[in-house]
C-alpha cells in the first residue's frame, strides 16, 4: 500500500466501474413475509437467514435519515455525512449491503430485489416513519427499487447522489446506455485481481484522480480499498449485474414524494446524462443539482457542499 497506481487503468477497466448482465433485471412482487426476523443494537436478522450490520446516529427522537452505501463499500462511507446530520439533531441510520462490509455474504440474494428487502428490513425493525431514503450510486437504484417496490408510506423525502438509475446497460430502448463489453470488462478484472481493480478505480476515475492536474489523496484510495476488501469477493462480483443491469424507470415513476438529485457533471463511473439529468427528468417534481467539474466520489470530494445541500433539503 505504500506505492499506489495513480491513473495507470485499462481503458475497460476505467469505464467499467458500472456495472453489466445482459438483460435489464425486473422488479418481482414484494415478499408477503416480514422481512426482518429479530435486530439488536447493531444488527438485524432478515427473513432469510442474512444479518445486516447497522449504524443508528443521533437522537433517536430526531427527524430520520436513511443512507444507502455504493459498491463495493460500506456504510463507513457515509461517515462524513452521518456525523455532520447526527449532529445537528437528525437520527441517521446506514446499514451495510448483505455481502458487504460487516454483514453476512450469502450465495444468493445478491441482486436489487433483495437489497431493497433488506433496506425495508431495517426501516421496519427500528420502526421507522417519515424517512428522508438518500442513495450513492448503487444505493441509490436499492432507494428507487424500495420506493417501486415497497411503497412510500413510510418515506417523507428522497435524495439520489450521483445515482445508477435508471438504466446504465445499453438495450435497444435505452442506446445511450454503456456497452455490455464495458460491465464484461468490470467483471473480468474481478476475477483477475480485485484488490488491484478496487486501487485502480479508486486512485483513477471514482476521485478523478485520473484528470490532468489532479492530486490522488492516498487516504481516499486506501479507505476505498479496505471498504471494498471488506465485500464478499462473489457478493461484490454479483452487485455488478444488480447496479449495471437494473431497470429502474417503472421504479422512478413511483415516487411520489419530493426528491433531489445530486451529480457531477465529469462523473466518470456513472455519466450524468445517463443517469442523473435522466432520473431527474422521469421523477414528478424532481430538483437536479449539477456539481461543476465534479467527479463520481462527491460524498468525499465535494462533502461540504453536498452535506449543505442535503441540509437544505432536510429542513425545507
Amino acid at each position: 500500500m505504500n506505492s499506489l497506481p495513480r491513473t495507470a487503468v485499462l481503458a475497460p477497466l476505467l469505464a467499467a466501474t458500472l456495472g453489466l448482465a445482459a438483460q435489464a433485471a425486473q422488479a418481482q412482487p414484494a415478499p408477503t413475509t416480514p422481512l426482518a426476523l429479530a435486530h439488536s443494537a447493531n444488527t438485524i436478522d432478515t427473513h432469510d437467514g442474512v444479518r445486516l450490520y447497522y449504524k443508528d446516529w443521533g437522537p433517536k427522537d430526531g427527524p430520520v435519515v436513511v443512507l444507502s452505501h455504493g459498491w463495493p463499500l460500506n456504510a463507513d462511507s457515509w461517515e462524513s455525512q452521518m456525523l455532520f446530520l447526527a449532529e445537528r439533531g437528525y437520527r441517521v441510520v446506514a446499514h451495510d449491503r448483505r455481502g458487504h462490509g460487516r454483514s453476512s455474504q450469502p450465495w444468493h440474494g445478491n441482486d436489487m430485489d433483495h437489497y431493497a428487502d433488506d433496506l425495508a428490513a431495517v426501516i421496519q425493525a427500528l420502526d421507522l416513519h417519515d424517512v428522508t431514503l438518500v442513495g450513492f450510486s448503487t444505493g441509490g437504484g436499492e432507494v428507487a427499487r424500495y420506493i417501486g417496490r415497497h411503497g412510500s408510506a413510510r418515506v417523507s423525502k428522497a435524495v439520489l447522489v450521483a445515482s445508477v438509475p435508471p438504466l446504465m446497460l445499453r438495450t435497444d430502448d435505452n442506446p445511450g446506455g454503456l456497452p455490455q463489453a464495458v460491465f464484461d470488462g468490470l467483471r473480468d478484472g474481478s476475477r483477475a485481481n480485485r484488490s488491484r481493480l478496487y486501487l485502480d478505480i479508486a486512485s483513477g476515475p471514482f476521485y478523478g484522480f485520473n484528470r490532468p492536474g489532479a492530486t490522488p489523496d492516498d487516504s481516499l484510495i486506501q479507505a476505498f480499498w479496505a471498504q471494498g476488501m471488506q465485500a464478499g469477493h462473489k457478493n461484490a462480483y454479483d452487485s455488478i449485474a444488480a447496479f449495471s443491469a437494473t431497470d429502474f424507470r417503472d421504479d422512478l415513476a413511483k415516487f411520489d414524494v419530493p426528491t433531489l438529485v445530486t451529480h457531477g457533471d465529469d462523473d466518470q463511473i456513472v455519466p450524468i446524462d445517463l443517469s442523473g439529468r435522466a432520473s431527474a427528468a422521469l421523477i414528478d417534481g424532481a430538483r437536479l443539482i449539477v456539481y461543476p467539474g465534479a467527479p463520481h466520489g462527491i460524498t468525499d470530494t465535494h462533502k461540504d457542499r453536498l452535506n449543505q445541500d442535503l441540509l437544505a433539503f432536510l429542513q425545507e
